[in-house]
């Protein structure tokens, strides 16, 4: 009895033990297979985001990557393994996960739950996986994270205030506009102008930064008994700041110097089309009419120096401001070949004659009116 039952038990074993190697044979699907499955093939999957070499903000993070999904002929649906290195060998990981499954469109997308250090390249690659066979990895691809320039507004030091100046050549101090980032070289762009809409700007300059405060002498000399507005602000190859807050000052009157030589009155003599002889024949334009030193009398006593310009061999009109409105006080004359524009007297009783370069010329065609 006990003999004839043993093989029956040994029978079953090793039929139970075979079913279980046939099912785990024949459900490629199974969680418990092991090893890859003969005649599987996927193919790499493709880089789409970030680009080939891609610069990526530090605002931007956490960056996103994005591949095109691989293809297999297997049985067992794909997931992928991402590796984000900051070297070719992918020694160093600068993040690592796997098991990530497909989104749908062909595409697939996964968010790093972090930033990455600014500074420096990363490479990445991806590859996809069925739990028994693995595909190669996609070409690897590189991007790196910057931290981008910021300029901020500096701060004008002087002159400010609404102060009155003692010459019309000030020194223009500033203090240095903060930044973040790797900023090069700042230049400092400032405009002058007789509104704080800068409409009508009298003058546009640029200088170097210099350490911690930067300064700028005035290239020339601003227009006497007038209040100007100034702005600036800095700008590198990559960036460019906010203007700084407005600031104001005035200039002082200037007492009309002495008549040039040959009177008072009368017309200039001849002599060669310069800049001086000009200003000679401004002053003595001024003195031969001074009922017109006034406000009122302005318009009249620019176009009678237009007239005597003429007369003294010169091409000249008035001027056009870049706000559009053409000047009651400003002289376009042909100097050496170009046009200049001169302020010729401050727009107050009583008027006070200069003879003061501005910019830019835009000469507009008057003949004046004669004697």
């Amino acid at each position: 009895m006990k003999s004839s039952r043993a093989p029956f038990v040994w029978l079953l074993v090793t039929v139970v033990a075979t079913s279980c190697a046939i099912e785990k044979s024949e459900n490629p699907l199974s969680p418990t297979i092991a090893g890859p499955i003969p005649g599987v093939n996927i193919s790499a999957p493709k880089l789409l985001e970030p680009v080939p070499n891609q610069s990526i903000s530090t605002d931007k993070q956490p960056i996103a990557l994005l591949i095109e999904n691989a293809s297999s002929n297997g049985p067992r649906p794909l997931n992928y393994r991402f590796e984000v290195a900051i070297d070719p060998g992918f020694s160093n990981m600068a993040y690592l996960t796997g098991g990530v499954p497909p989104s749908g469109g062909g595409r697939t997308k996964i968010s790093l739950p972090d930033t990455l250090p600014s500074g420096r390249s990363y490479f990445w690659r991806v590859r996809a996986e069925d739990g028994a066979n693995t595909g190669p990895y996609a070409p690897t691809a590189t991007f790196s994270i910057f931290t981008p320039v910021v300029i901020d507004k500096p701060v004008p030091l002087s002159p400010i205030g609404n102060a009155t100046l003692t010459d019309v050549t000030p020194t223009f101090r500033i203090a240095n506009a903060p930044r973040t980032g790797p900023a090069g070289r700042v230049v400092y762009v400032m405009e002058l102008a007789d509104s704080d809409s800068f409409a009508n700007k009298v003058a546009i300059w640029t200088f170097p930064e210099q350490p911690g405060q930067s300064t700028l002498d005035a290239p020339a000399a601003l227009p006497p008994s007038r209040r100007l507005f100034w702005h600036v602000r800095g700008y590198d190859d990559s960036a460019s700041g906010p203007w700084s807050d407005t600031a104001v000052f005035q200039t002082p009157a200037l007492a009309p110097p002495s008549p040039p030589p040959g009177g008072g009155g009368g017309h200039v003599g001849p002599g060669p089309l310069s800049e001086a002889r000009a200003e000679q024949v401004v002053y003595h334009t001024a003195n031969e009419f001074p009922n017109l030193m006034t406000v009122v009398g302005s318009e009249e006593l620019l176009r009678r120096m237009i007239w005597h310009m003429h007369l003294a061999g010169y091409q000249a009109g008035r001027q056009r401001n870049p706000s559009g409105v053409i000047s009651n006080d400003k002289l376009t004359i042909l100097i050496n070949g170009a046009w200049h524009a001169y302020d010729v007297f401050g727009l107050q009783d009583p008027l006070t004659v200069h003879f003061t370069e501005v910019y830019p010329a835009s000469y507009v065609p008057d003949g004046g009116i004669p004697d």
